[in-house]
């Protein structure tokens, strides 16, 4: 029998309040003059540290509380999930997973408006409450192993839904791909990636044209993956000991890839409250998981393996950094690809655009496999049951 366990966030008052200690003791630099424009200055981290040592962690704690987490036995590995149960017995299941430096806190708030799914929202090993891989690299092919493993072998899914931003984007890709039986859809907001040596082979002047882009823009862009892969440990020995430090480096990259304003870093608290932006700094603090985050980045081999072709149905919504992505290659990969659209650069996160997507029905098709119906692009306070999340 699967060992599924009950999970509730509970942290000791002893870290807290040494948590607290060292947000008091901050010593700050100011910005350096002509210093490249990022996603934090010295002001709004002054502002965040104070905001931090002042934070309601029990009050945020009850909050996650709410919803109910586990922690399973997943092929010998523990992770750590939230299982957003639909009232409907009938509902199609959901699996949501995080990037980085997300954790799975940071998409609570749009699972709860999805409650025409069963929603699964996993920690992936090494993050937040799931412990690291022990006996093995944290490979998007293991990943891909066991977040099938909990869907089905777990939680008895015989058919779901999946949707993967930034790191785990390719494990939804693998998945879909890999178990085209169990997979009766793909939602995706970072639309695949051919491999290096794929990319030398394209000729297609739009595909060549978005890869020239990136990386033209990957030296200001990619500061942060070169040193997470490259000196993992040296960087974590850092930020597991300064808050400060951990504030810094996490919120930095939330302003820069939510199409906030990096000349006003206190921006991005426009689209993510300061509220969650904390929760996520202290569930990075407390769990002490910075530095297993890192190894995504530096396990994981330089080259990728090709992902074969995606056949189940799928939703393409690009999003505005990637926004000149060919069409061409996303309906190569996906090939059932029911909707490709190209979200705005405005503040998508309000748009009714933002809020499409598509939803498996309730009945087989005539031909016997799960069909899909796109819903209606209404504002989400008239159809909450339509959210998308965007990779950032």
């Amino acid at each position: 029998m699967t060992d599924i366990r009950p999970f509730h966030v509970s942290v000791d008052d002893d870290t807290l309040a040494d948590l607290t200690h060292r947000l008091q003791r901050a010593r700050f630099l100011d910005d350096s003059p002509g210093r490249p424009l990022s996603g934090m200055d010295a002001e709004y981290l002054r502002e965040l540290v104070t905001a931090w040592g002042e934070f309601d962690w029990r009050s945020r704690e009850t909050w996650l509380n709410r919803h109910p987490q586990f922690i399973a036995d997943v092929s010998g590995d523990d992770v750590h999930f939230v299982h957003l149960r639909s009232q409907d017995p009938q509902a199609p299941a959901l699996l949501v997973m995080h990037g980085w430096p997300h954790t799975f806190a940071l998409q609570l708030d749009f699972a709860e408006l999805l409650s025409d799914f069963h929603v699964v929202l996993p920690s992936f090993p090494g993050f937040a409450f799931s412990p690291p891989y022990s006996d093995r690299p944290f490979l998007e092919t293991h990943l891909a192993d066991t977040m099938h493993a909990l869907m089905t072998d777990v939680l008895g899914y015989d058919s779901y839904l999946t949707y993967g931003e930034d790191v785990s984007a390719n494990v939804s890709d693998l998945i879909a791909a890999r178990h085209p039986e169990s997979v009766a859809g793909i939602l995706v907001t970072h639309a695949h990636f051919p491999t290096a040596q794929e990319r030398e082979r394209l000729d297609a002047d739009d595909a060549v044209a978005f890869f020239t882009r990136l990386a033209d823009e990957s030296y200001d862009a990619r500061g942060y993956e070169h040193i997470q892969s490259t000196r993992p440990d040296t960087l974590a020995a850092a930020l597991n000991d300064s808050p400060a430090g951990l504030l810094s480096w996490i919120v930095e990259k939330h302003v820069e890839w939510a199409d906030a304003a990096t000349e006003r870093p206190a921006s991005i608290e426009s689209r993510i409250s300061r509220e969650r932006i904390l929760t996520e700094a202290t569930i990075y603090w407390v769990t002490q998981s910075i530095g297993t985050s890192f190894r995504p980045y530096f396990e994981s081999p330089d080259q990728a393996s090709p992902i074969p072709p995606v056949e189940v149905p799928a939703a393409v919504h690009i999003q505005s950094h990637e926004h000149d992505y060919p069409e061409s290659l996303a309906r190569e990969f996906y090939r059932d690809l029911r909707v490709f659209e190209r979200l705005s650069g405005a503040d998508i996160s309000r748009s009714p655009r933002f809020h499409r997507t598509w939803q498996a029905a309730c009945g087989p098709s005539p031909a016997g496999s799960a069909y899909f119906r796109l819903c209606d692009p209404t504002p989400m306070s008239t159809n909450p049951s339509c959210a998308v999340a965007a990779r950032h």
